[in-house]
């Protein structure tokens, strides 16, 4: 089997090394980089299945680094950056990004979070040796938009594919999936990052922010995904399976 590509951007020689031998004793194939532009110049096909990003690179703006990673890349992405102010912290999740660590770091944590960005990335890979799905294709449709669960895409009310992270795809599918049901955040965090949620993480928030956006849905008088004050979120339409 092909090692899985990891991505190192850091402008620090000793941070990429450290972590690239790392990784690579850990069975992945590992790419070390000082800049945006030599990230962004990786050909389609030898593009990395995560991106571990530093912001504080010199001359360059991290975050439209990640943006761009976002808008053109289809790939996990961590910013592991020495910036450990709140703000920064959930500017990069508004982003996209699938997770944020603070330097330093302890490398068998990070180990961690990236193999839990890799599974949200491929969840269907482990279930299918033990039994096929029921169907060749699952849609869960409301208010004319549809999840498809194969593909692990989203449809708008035309048809056409919206871009969502692992993260906002894995949330989206726990709230249609218990549709009329008020979720707590714990609850969220649980199904969609298991033993890797922190406590007062504040993830779910944003992401239900960037959710909310794509879904053209009205942050001041949200009717898809609307907020219970002190219990969490739920998703008002019917749901419909096809």
């Amino acid at each position: 089997m092909t090692a899985t590509h990891i991505a190192i951007l850091d402008d620090e020689p000793d941070i990429r090394q450290l972590l690239a031998g790392y990784l690579s004793r850990q069975g992945f194939r590992v790419s070390e980089m000082a800049s945006g532009h030599d990230l962004l110049a990786l050909t389609p096909g030898d593009r990395p299945a995560l991106v571990l990003l530093d912001l504080g690179l010199p001359g360059e703006d991290g975050f439209a680094i990640a943006r761009t990673l976002r808008e053109h890349w289809r790939c996990g992405l961590i910013i592991v950056t020495g910036r450990g102010d709140s703000i920064d912290k959930v500017v990069g999740l508004e982003i996209g990004a699938d997770d944020y660590v603070t330097k330093p770091f302890d490398l068998r944590e990070l180990l961690a979070r990236i193999k839990a960005v890799l599974r949200r990335l491929a969840p269907v890979a482990e279930a299918v040796v033990e039994a096929p799905p029921p169907v060749l294709r699952e849609r869960l449709c409301f208010d004319g938009w549809a999840l498809d669960i194969a593909s692990r895409r989203l449809l708008d009310r035309a048809g056409q594919p919206v871009p969502l992270t692992a993260g906002e795809f894995d949330l989206l599918c726990v709230l249609t999936r218990h549709a009329g049901r008020v979720l707590s955040r714990d609850f969220l965090l649980e199904q969609t990052r298991g033993r890797d949620a922190a406590p007062f993480d504040r993830t779910i928030d944003v992401q239900i922010g960037r959710l909310r956006r794509k879904l053209d849905d009205d942050a001041d008088d949200p009717q898809i995904i609307k907020s219970v004050r002190g219990a969490g979120y739920v998703l008002v339409p019917r749901v419909d399976l096809q």
